[in-house]
């Protein structure tokens, strides 16, 4: 938990990144059984005519989740515009899990594979809706404090 600085708020984590969905069930599919994320819940809005849904690694209270936006009437492809980077998730090992992603349908968009000599192994997985979704190996490799203060790095 942190204090801001100038504020009586508490922060205590980043609850979750808010994605929009065309597909419901493909995403929850997609997220829960190609990822291995748990659903959390899902939020009914019939005045609004949209659907809140909440996935994650861990507890909702406890770690991020990503939250997925359903809006019933919206049957096309969103643009995901040139501002979006991605969602990362770590894990031990990108080469067998990006494997595994593929059998089950998943569709890599980066074979794994060390980025640019930095020592860390990366892939990168697209949802059904084109979101691209990074997979970090860890641990990372280990970094030279003195050099990284020092502007050596």
């Amino acid at each position: 938990m942190l204090q801001i600085k100038g504020s009586n708020a508490i922060v205590k984590r980043i609850a979750h990144t808010m994605i929009r969905c065309v597909d419901r069930d493909a995403s929850i599919d997609f997220y829960t059984k190609v990822l291995g994320m748990r659903l959390h819940r899902v939020v009914d809005y019939d005045a609004g005519r949209f659907s809140l849904i909440y996935l994650g690694y861990e507890p909702e209270e406890n770690g991020p989740a990503v939250e997925l936006t359903h809006n019933w009437d919206h049957n096309k492809r969103y643009q995901l515009g040139d501002g979006y980077g991605h969602i990362a998730i770590t894990m031990s090992d990108v080469y067998a899990e990006a494997a595994r992603i593929e059998s089950c349908g998943g569709k890599i968009t980066r074979p794994p594979g060390e980025m640019m000599d930095s020592g860390i192994h990366i892939a990168f997985v697209e949802d059904p809706d084109g979101y691209q979704i990074e997979l970090i190996q860890t641990p990372f490799p280990p970094v030279d404090c003195a050099a990284r203060d020092n502007g050596d790095v």
